[in-house]
């Protein structure tokens, strides 16, 4: 059985810091790339952040700067770290993960096996 187990994230200030853990089971961890999408209410899932088992990373325009993606094969898990964070990155956080996707198509959720539970990321003062 495949699991996706996300921990991390709550409520953070504008301009701070917040870092998501995805820890996967039942999975060969080095064959899937591993994303971060998110979902604000009354919006689309979208894609924020992508890499595979060579650290090849790819990301959306809009964190640009500010998200990095880390993953870790003996832990088999994934880090994104958040910074500079603004209230238009408040959203639920989904790990997810591919072995499917090519480089083109990283940001299409359609290409995603498994997915985590998500998580709440709120920015607000």
């Amino acid at each position: 059985q495949v699991q996706l187990i996300q921990s991390g994230g709550g409520l953070v200030q504008p301009g701070g810091s917040l870092s998501l853990s995805c820890t996967t089971s039942g999975l060969t961890f080095n064959r899937y790339i591993m994303a971060w999408f998110r979902q604000a209410p009354g919006k689309e899932r979208e894609f924020v952040i992508a890499i595979n088992r060579n650290r090849q990373t790819q990301h959306s325009e809009s964190v640009r700067g500010r998200f990095t993606i880390s993953r870790d094969s003996a832990k088999n898990s994934v880090l994104l770290q958040m910074n500079s964070l603004k209230p238009d990155d408040t959203a639920v956080y989904y790990c997810a993960a591919s072995s499917r996707a090519i480089f083109s198509s990283w940001k299409d959720n359609q290409f995603y096996d498994y997915w985590g539970q998500g998580t709440q990321v709120t920015v607000s003062s």
